[in-house]
């Protein structure tokens, strides 16, 4: 039996970072992949002649999320609006560990096209590409053969190239457009704000029928541009905060209305210009965000 299971405290604690990220990538949620990961310590508590503690548990881990899945794609289809992941402030927690190209890649626009793969693209090229996993190994968690493995992850490779995520952005042009676009929206100048955004960028808001938000992405800088105008025009009379923190492992916001905690604000950058918005303010995916003072 491993050491591992022996380790003081939390026998969890030498995998829980990896087990956390890939549940997080696999399900767009940091609740339901806490769900999950206790649910895999519970199974490895009471399983007996574990050899290998890590490979039984993203094993287990994976086949939750798969299983979730299936569920969550009944759930979506009545999801009012557009939907986003859970915004984490907390990424280093759901570090990859691997020295992979995407390892260390958080961002809504990858989870976002990952989302449009299959259950089973999606855990095959996160284990390979994202998790360094050998395919002989990811052959024995998905009950597939290892050709079939490579070839979900390679059908899943050319999808999330073909919707390529921008390049992450330095944390000092983030900051800058960040603070560039609460300044433009504060002062109800659309053309100022205009100026910011790319000619195609979209902004897509997840309220899941809790809270206002378009029901559909809205696209076009003018479009964009006057959206979020609008909304600043109707918070008039509300104490208004804005906090800067790193959302999904870049430069974001928290905006806060009367003390409590409305909405997440995440971007995606191309160049000097702005080409996508995130904001998240369904409270479900909300509850989990630290205290306000605490980023």
């Amino acid at each position: 039996m491993s050491s591992n299971r022996l380790h003081d405290g939390d026998p969890l604690a030498p995998h829980r970072g990896r087990l956390l990220g890939l549940a997080y990538r696999m399900l767009g949620s940091r609740s339901d992949a806490e769900d999950v990961v206790q649910d895999a310590y519970l199974r490895f508590a009471s399983a007996r002649d574990v050899r290998n503690a890590e490979a039984f548990l993203v094993t287990i881990v994976t086949r939750l999320c798969l299983d979730r899945l299936k569920s969550a794609k009944a759930q979506r289809e009545i999801y009012i609006g557009p939907w986003l992941p859970e915004p984490v402030c907390d990424a280093e927690s759901l570090s990859a560990e691997a020295a992979t190209e995407l390892a260390d890649d958080l961002s809504f626009a990858l989870l976002l096209a990952l989302d449009r793969l299959s259950p089973m693209e999606r855990a095959a090229f996160l284990l390979h590409d994202v998790f360094d996993t050998p395919f002989s190994e990811i052959a024995a968690m998905l009950d597939h053969s290892e050709a079939a493995c490579r070839q979900l992850a390679s059908r899943a490779r050319r999808a999330v190239r073909d919707n390529r995520p921008l390049p992450a952005a330095a944390p000092d042009d983030h900051a800058r457009l960040l603070r560039a676009f609460s300044e433009a929206v504060a002062s109800g100048d659309v053309s100022r704000l205009a100026q910011l955004l790319r000619e195609d960028a979209v902004a897509i808001t997840d309220g899941g029928g809790r809270k206002f938000a378009a029901r559909n992405p809205i696209v076009g800088k003018d479009k964009v541009a006057r959206f979020f105008v609008g909304i600043a025009g109707k918070t008039a009379g509300q104490d208004v905060r804005i906090e800067p923190a790193v959302i999904n492992g870049a430069i974001g916001a928290l905006l806060y209305l009367d003390g409590e905690l409305d909405l997440t604000l995440s971007m995606a950058i191309d160049g000097e210009r702005i080409a996508a918005i995130y904001v998240v303010r369904n409270p479900d995916k909300l509850r989990h965000i630290p205290p306000a003072g605490t980023h």
